[in-house]
């Protein structure tokens, strides 16, 4: 599966379908809130790294390519399956690649000026992220 980007999904995608994501992702992240009330900073920011839209995401993105493919004359259940755990993996590698950045920001925020170190935070995570996809297509 490639990586490609379909703007026609933006018309097919029902209001109540944004209103769940956006729910599932304020819902994390009071929970991330009130995590940090009572455990911490340190134990709430394990918590940020969870992507919060990636479950309603998930689930949306393989209703819409079974519906796709009912529409053409096929089952369309693993298909459905196919493109959610595509995107299941890029989420995982994405996560990796942020790990790169945090790292990064860890290292340098202190000794270089803070646009420097977003700067090469990003880049860290655009590199990784793309050596790690790379590597996926490969195995």
């Amino acid at each position: 599966m490639s990586i490609q980007i379909n703007l026609d999904s933006l018309r097919t995608t029902k209001l109540h379908e944004y209103a769940v994501r956006f729910l599932f992702g304020g819902l994390i992240t009071v929970a991330t809130g009130l995590i940090a009330k009572k455990y911490g900073p340190v134990v709430a920011g394990l918590f940020l790294a969870f992507p919060a839209i990636f479950p309603a995401g998930a689930t949306l993105i393989a209703k819409h390519e079974k519906e796709r493919k009912q529409k053409a004359g096929y089952d369309g259940t693993r298909r459905g399956r196919a493109a959610a755990a595509a995107d299941a993996v890029g989420a995982s590698l994405g996560c990796i690649a942020l790990l790169a950045f945090a790292l990064t920001v860890w290292r340098l925020l202190l000794s270089t000026p803070p646009w420097l170190t977003l700067l090469l935070a990003a880049i860290a995570w655009a590199a990784t992220a793309t050596l790690l996809w790379n590597l996926r297509r490969k195995l």
